[in-house]
């Protein structure tokens, strides 16, 4: 008999789930003609920001947006440069750009595939200094270094309190990219835990369906203590202006639609439970991979509490063991399979292969597999046989 395929995400279910109270909020929203602004919109704001322990929310059309106007809002300018790291979506690079700076990476931790604070630390100090500001100087670009951009990968905050000291050492503000980190938690050093979106001068978020806290479509946010920050981006997201028709910047359109603020309302209710969900999978697949050859089950470390956006593990063969699982019916994912310093769109800024051989490696090993709300242990007893069985057959046939 064949096994029951497992998907590598399930946004079925939870729909399914939510349909009535989703069916409602739009049921409302066409009888009010509420589309854009207005009271759901707000009432997120303020939900969210007390769920990050934030002081504000600005909600926007999309994470990539999130990025860009956090960004510019932050005091990012055009001719300036953005360290960052390029195990990431390209969405962080694309919104460096389009904020008119220029992007310089480090490399990553190898064990939680967030920017590494040394790495950092040893690439700053590499760098030329502007005889006129002593500011730090790209190394690619040649470029002033005003930013830093940690990304809380895979739904794990980066090691902040390391970022933190280094970013005000060279006076760098920093932005982070938390859009697979809704409700991460570090324990800071001075002995409390804060959650991902308060540690920065601004915050992103991105609330695409896959995400933990997913829309029913695009949709994005910026968390900030700082209120002139989300001021500039209220503007930014509305076409420059603070009063309509009166422009004080020219700025864009990136609002968060109306109806997408009702649904992620009534999906952040269930988000602390739904996180408890995938901690207790992560904890399921630890123990069930734990013993296998040749796999690395993810590292969370005491000061961190991730919230897996994704479970990912590495292997030697992570190709054939993918195809491997497949055939067994069981669906994976590869996040992500080539770094963005490589990526044919960025040629022309001369990275190679060996640039960043840490990232390098990791793109080459790392695996996502099943991980969503209501993963079933018996689901996850088959991906483990999956792999087991590679593993055994593998063995067999003298690969390793």
């Amino acid at each position: 008999m064949t096994p029951t395929p497992v998907p590598f995400l399930d946004l079925v279910t939870i729909h399914r789930e939510l349909e009535d109270e989703l069916v409602e909020a739009f049921r409302q929203s066409l009888r009010s003609a509420a589309f854009i602004g207005g009271a759901q919109v707000e009432g997120f704001e303020r939900e969210f920001a007390e769920y990050c322990g934030s002081t504000h929310c600005v909600g926007v059309a999309n994470g990539t947006d999130a990025v860009r106007f956090a960004l510019m809002a932050a005091g990012v300018k055009p001719g300036e440069a953005v360290v960052t790291v390029a195990h990431t979506f390209i969405a962080t690079c694309e919104a460096i750009s389009q904020a008119g700076a220029a992007t310089e990476f480090v490399d990553i931790d190898p064990r939680t595939y967030c920017m590494d604070p040394q790495a950092l630390e040893a690439y700053l100090a590499g760098c030329r200094r502007d005889s006129a500001t002593g500011r730090p100087l790209g190394q690619r670009t040649g470029q002033p270094i005003t930013a830093v951009v940690p990304v809380h990968l895979y739904g794990q905050v980066a090691d902040m309190d390391a970022i933190l000291a280094i970013a005000a050492k060279y006076d760098l503000i920093v932005v982070e990219d938390a859009c697979q980190a809704h409700g991460a938690e570090y324990h800071c050093a001075d002995g409390t835990w804060k959650r991902a979106g308060t540690f920065g001068k601004a915050a992103a978020f991105s609330f695409y369906p896959g995400k933990n806290l997913g829309a029913c479509g695009e949709a994005g946010a910026v968390t900030t203590e700082d209120p002139e920050v989300a001021r500039t981006i209220r503007m930014l997201r509305e076409h420059g202006q603070a009063q309509k028709y009166y422009h004080d910047l020219e700025g864009y359109n990136g609002r968060l639609d109306a109806v997408q603020a009702a649904f992620l309302r009534i999906k952040l209710r269930r988000l602390p439970g739904w996180t408890t969900q995938r901690r207790e999978a992560a904890c399921r697949y630890n123990d069930l991979l734990g013993g296998l050859p040749d796999v690395t089950t993810p590292y969370e470390g005491e000061r961190s509490r991730a919230v897996y956006h994704l479970y990912v593990i590495r292997h030697p063969e992570r190709d054939a063991l993918a195809d491997h699982l497949k055939a067994q019916g069981v669906f994976t994912g590869l996040h992500y399979p080539q770094p963005v310093h490589l990526q044919k769109c960025y040629v022309e800024w001369g990275y190679k292969e060996g640039s960043l051989p840490v990232t390098e490696r990791a793109a080459r090993e790392i695996l996502s597999l099943p991980m969503f709300p209501g993963l079933k242990a018996e689901q996850q007893a088959l991906v483990a046989a999956g792999i087991a069985s590679w593993q055994q057959r593998a063995e067999l046939s003298g690969v390793q």
